[in-house]
This record gives C-alpha cells, sequence and structure tokens, in this order.
C-alpha cells in the first residue's frame, strides 16, 4: 500500500463504494466515508486523511463547495471535486475554493486515478521547501530522527508515496512502513497530512 488516505465524500452509497473500491485496485487506502458534510467533518477531525474527494452535490449543507472552503482554511490538504454539474455558476462557486481538481460524473478509472495523482504531484509542487535541518527538528522531538528517518520525512513532504519511497532509497515496501510507523511515532501524527502541517508549522 502506498498509504496515501483518501476520504471519500458522496451521498449515493453505490458510486461511494465503487470509487472505494477503485482506489483500493489503485493501492490507495480509504480512510473512510462520510455521506454528507457534517460527517466529512468529524472525519477529518478524528481521522486526517491526506487526500479528499468531494461531490459537490450532498443534499444539505455545508454542500461540498462549502466544505471544500473549510478543507482549505482548516486542514491545509488537497481535495478534488466529483459533479455531474459543469455550468459555469457552479464552476465559479468551486474554483475559488482552489480545488487540486474537478471531475464531472460519469468518470472512468483511468480518470479518476490520473487525477488524483496529478492533483497530489501540484500539491507538493505548491508547498514551501522544507527549511528544517535534522538538528532543527530533533531539538524540538523527545525521541531523535535518524538520517535514514529524516531522509523519508523530507521525501514524505515532497508527497512521496511508500512505492517510490522504496525505490528511491534501494529498500523494501516493509522496511518503508516500518520507517513510517516511527516517524509517525516520534512526530507524534497519525497520518502524511497530520505529519505536513506539524512540519510546516515548525518552519514558521
Amino acid at each position: 500500500m502506498n498509504e496515501i488516505r483518501v476520504l471519500i465524500v458522496e451521498d449515493e452509497p453505490l458510486i461511494a463504494h465503487d470509487i472505494a473500491a477503485t482506489l483500493q485496485g489503485f493501492d490507495y487506502t480509504v480512510a473512510g466515508i462520510a455521506p454528507n458534510g457534517a460527517k466529512a467533518l468529524v472525519e477529518l477531525q478524528q481521522n486526517t486523511p491526506d487526500f479528499v474527494l468531494l461531490d459537490i452535490s450532498l443534499g444539505s449543507e455545508p454542500d461540498g463547495i462549502q466544505l471544500g472552503a473549510l478543507i482549505r482554511d482548516r486542514f491545509d490538504i488537497p481535495f478534488v471535486y466529483l459533479s455531474s454539474h459543469s455550468d459555469a455558476g457552479t464552476l465559479d462557486r468551486a474554483k475559488h475554493t482552489l480545488p487540486m481538481g474537478y471531475l464531472v460524473k460519469p468518470f472512468d478509472e483511468k480518470g479518476l486515478f490520473t487525477t488524483i495523482e496529478i492533483a497530489l504531484f501540484n500539491f507538493a509542487r505548491l508547498r514551501k521547501p522544507l527549511r528544517l535541518g535534522i538538528e532543527d527538528l530533533n531539538a524540538r522531538l523527545l525521541s531523535k530522527l535518524t538520517p535514514r528517518e529524516f531522509e523519508l520525512l523530507v521525501d514524505i513532504y515532497d508527497g512521496k508515496t511508500n512505492g517510490q519511497l522504496a525505490e528511491r532509497h534501494f529498500i523494501s515496501a516493509n522496511t518503508v512502513k516500518t520507517h513510517v510507523k516511527n516517524l509517525y511515532a516520534k512526530l507524534n501524527v497519525q497520518s502524511r497530512a497530520e505529519a505536513i502541517v506539524l512540519l510546516r508549522k515548525m518552519g514558521k
């Protein structure tokens, strides 16, 4: 698994479970499925994902676009809108929330995969470079990072998946998972998104 955790916000159960199966087929982890904005906020607060697939029409408030604005302002994680609407009014509302993409329903599996991959890449490129060195981090942590852990952490900050980490550092996928688990424990976080937010706060 590449351990990119995706929250699906979709009010149609069949569509949501189809998306979940597609994500798992592409080796993503489904962090949760929320049928409305209120439950999505609970998932975001209690089980922070790395990425959100966000249906615009949720049948209640907050709708997808209102939720997108909250994700941008409070959680600073990438999201992509899903919608059967592509009219000018909807697009105008959506674009002001700065999504990483917009998928018009119906979409196919390859379209979903490529949209997520490009969105994650672009979000990582927009992120300010990590300006903290290993000494800076270790001065703030109770459990110190090893040089290898720090190298992996920098690459996680840059948006690389577990598979890319394994290839880049010439280690097995299981070894990557062990390092990532140790990193999360030392940083006291539960996900990539939380780790990245923490690093950005430390770097300010």
